[in-house]
């Protein structure tokens, strides 16, 4: 009985350490469990699923809440006639890819360079370069040539705004392009 309570206490540290890790260092703990990941990339709660060792992700990527699924858990079906079937496909993301809050990333999905998927989409299969991807499933809605137009037209430069300066800069400059009512 000891035996079993000390088990227990010393999985749920394990777990509590990780977490720890993952929140202090989500870069390398990535690393640690296996993701191949590039350089000046960015992790915000992600999950990585059973099988990291098959994620890939290239360099200057922001990650938001995304969910990695490298295997296809619906053969569970077949589990009575093929107890040992599994199906696994790695995950590829290219450079310079940024990933919308709470995007699952499916089995086999290809992210090519140079793209953004919008938030809470799905990804399945190749995404091409160059493209804004939103949906379920991701699709094409625009080049990132058109994303980046239309961003310099209505973007709002606050990087160097002092946080106490900021809400009033931001609410004057949607005032004056048209985009706030009040």
């Amino acid at each position: 009985m000891i035996f079993r309570i000390l088990k227990l206490i010393n999985s749920q540290l394990r777990s509590l350490t990780r977490r720890i890790h993952r929140g202090i260092d989500p870069i390398g703990h990535a690393r640690k469990i296996g993701v191949k990941i590039g350089d000046r990339c960015r992790l915000i709660s992600v999950d990585f699923g059973e099988e990291p060792f098959l994620i890939s992700i290239g360099n200057h990527v922001s990650i938001t809440n995304a969910t990695f699924i490298t295997h296809d858990g619906g053969v569970w079906i077949f589990r009575d006639e093929m107890p040992d079937l599994d199906l696994f496909k790695p995950i590829t993301i290219g450079n310079n890819v940024f990933i919308g809050y709470g995007t699952v990333i499916l089995p086999g999905a290809i992210v090519s360079d140079n793209v953004v998927i919008g938030a809470m989409s799905v990804v399945s299969g190749f995404i091409p370069p160059d493209s804004i991807c939103a949906g379920v499933p991701a699709k094409k809605i625009r080049t990132i040539t058109e994303y980046k137009e239309r961003a310099i037209e209505i973007g709002i430069p606050t990087k160097n705004t002092p946080a106490k300066h900021k809400q009033e800069h931001v609410k004057q400059a949607l005032l004056e392009k048209g985009l706030l009512k009040f």
